[in-house]
Parts: C-alpha cells; sequence; structure tokens
C-alpha cells in the first residue's frame, strides 16, 4: 500500500520487519502500525490509505528526496504549526509540485526539519499560488501533547 500511495520501495523504508501490526477489536481489521513502540501509520477503513503519524513522516522525509510530499513555510509561524494549527497558503514558501488535493504531507521548515503530518487541502502550485484559505490540514504537529 505504501508503494502504491506514496512512491515505488518506499514501503520497505517505512515499514521494516520488525513494525508491529494492530488490529481492530471490533472488526478484526489491520489498523496501525508501529515500530519501536511508536505509531507510524494507521490504515483508513473508508479508502484502505495510510495516515501518516509523525514517526512515519519523518521516515518518509528520510527515504524520498525533497522536495516529494513536502510543504516547507515559514520559520515564524512554525511555533503555531508545530503545535497542531493548519498551514495556510500565504505562510507556504515551497510546496511539490506534483501534490495533490488530500494527499498525504509533510510540514517542514526551510531546514528540512519535520514540524507536522497532515492532508493537503490544495494542490503544491495552488499553495504557492493562493495568498488565502488553509493549504494544510495539520493532524499533529511535534509541540502537541
Amino acid at each position: 500500500m505504501a508503494d502504491y500511495q506514496f512512491e515505488s520501495s518506499v514501503g520497505e523504508k517505512l515499514f521494516p520487519d520488525d513494525v508491529v501490526f494492530s488490529y481492530s477489536r471490533a472488526t478484526g481489521r489491520l489498523r496501525h502500525l508501529y515500530l519501536h513502540n511508536e505509531l507510524v501509520a494507521t490504515l483508513r477503513p473508508t479508502n484502505g490509505m495510510l495516515s501518516l503519524a509523525l514517526q512515519g513522516a519523518r521516515r518518509l522525509a528520510e527515504a524520498i528526496p525533497a522536495p516529494r510530499l513536502r510543504v516547507i513555510i515559514r520559520e515564524d509561524v512554525a511555533p503555531y504549526v508545530s503545535g497542531g494549527s493548519d498551514v495556510f497558503a500565504k505562510h507556504v514558501l515551497g510546496a511539490d509540485p506534483a501534490l495533490r488535493s488530500d494527499e498525504e504531507t509533510i510540514v517542514t521548515v526551510p531546514s528540512g526539519e519535520v514540524i507536522a503530518v497532515g492532508k493537503a487541502l490544495l494542490t503544491g502550485k495552488e499553495m504557492l499560488g493562493f495568498k488565502r484559505g488553509v493549504a494544510v490540514r495539520v493532524r499533529k504537529g511535534v509541540d502537541e501533547t
């Protein structure tokens, strides 16, 4: 699934052999993927796609060269986004031009540090062209408790 959703051969890097699976008690289906007791991703039951956790976003950022799947934001708004606030288009410095709406997105600062993970609400080109509106709906920031 990771190879299909993100890029060929990413699945092996994102989910090595020692990944642990967690299953839903209600349905018995695969639900969460853990590595070293940290959540890497959740399998969405509605469409079978993966939702990345922060650990998964960091592993994906190491596996895929920039700017793929990334949105780079201004340094001055990074504390808010790392706290869980959404990314607005006016704060985007760079974005993967191939990024599509509803795609898993890694939010970084210019240095490349991963500060949040979420879902793109705009395409990469729209993020750079628009000056208003939410560009990325942040699911989890690194400073959230």
